[in-house]
This record gives structure tokens, sequence and C-alpha cells, in this order.
């Protein structure tokens, strides 16, 4: 007699993968070091993500120059931060898409991976807005116009 067990359900599959789903990462330090790799893998594969690290950190840079008080510079990081999420994610959705369908084009594919990078940009642009709001005056104030 062989050892016959009925098909899982899409109930109790989906059960019994988010049971197992702690395996993974079964410890804190694997857990950061896994989110490292992520970041690591944006930083040295996505221009765009260098491009917001290093636009990121002038422009904090710059708020801190022009001494700009602790709740705008916290707007400063999270708007930064949010691009940065964003574009990370717009990298994932766009491994994931690859992944599902391969080397073919489907158009739901395109609409996933053009309205991530839209986030992005979206993200982007009110950044932009956020950061000359908050330094555009102090800057003009320090240099005297």
């Amino acid at each position: 007699m062989t050892n016959l067990r009925p098909l899982p359900t899409p109930e109790t599959r989906g059960r019994r993968l988010r049971a197992r789903a702690w395996t993974v990462a079964s410890d804190l330090p694997a857990s950061f070091r896994y989110a490292a790799q992520g970041l690591a893998y944006g930083f040295a594969s996505q221009r765009n993500f260098r491009i917001h690290v290093i636009t990121g950190a002038v422009v904090f840079s710059l708020g801190l120059w022009l001494q700009l008080p602790t709740a705008q510079l916290a707007v400063l990081v999270l708007t930064v931060a949010a691009v940065l999420v964003l574009e990370l994610l717009n990298t994932a959705t766009e491994a994931v898409v690859d992944l599902a369908i391969g080397r073919q084009f489907h158009p739901l594919a395109r609409i996933a991976k053009d309205c991530a990078a839209a986030a992005v940009l979206v993200a982007a642009l009110s950044s932009l807005m956020i950061a000359l709001l908050l330094l555009v005056p102090p800057l003009l104030n320090r240099l005297g116009l």
C-alpha cells in the first residue's frame, strides 16, 4: 500500500506556506542580512536608486548646513526614504514580473512595471517640491537675496 495523501486545497496550501514562512530567516540577524543584501542589490544594479541616494544625501546635508529645524529635517528624511522605498519596490516588481512571464511581452506586465515606475516618479516629484519649499527660503536668506 502506498502513502497517498489528498491533494491540498488552496486554503491548506496557503496555510502550510505561511506556517513555515519564518524558517526562511530563522533569526533576527539573518533578516537584517537579507535586507542589507536587498539594499546592496538596489544600489549596485539600479542607477536611479544611486541617484536618489546621492540626491538625498546632498539635500539632507544642505538642510543641516542651513540649520533647518528638526521637524523640517525629519520631513526631508521621510520624503527621501519614501522615494528610496518606492524605488526598491519598483525593482522588486520588475523582478517578479520578469520571473513570472520570462522574456515574453504581456500587456499586464507592462502595466505593472509602468505603474511601479510612475509611483517612483510621483514620489520623486513630490519630494523635489517639498525640498524646494523647505530649502529655498533659508538658502535665499543665507545668500542675502
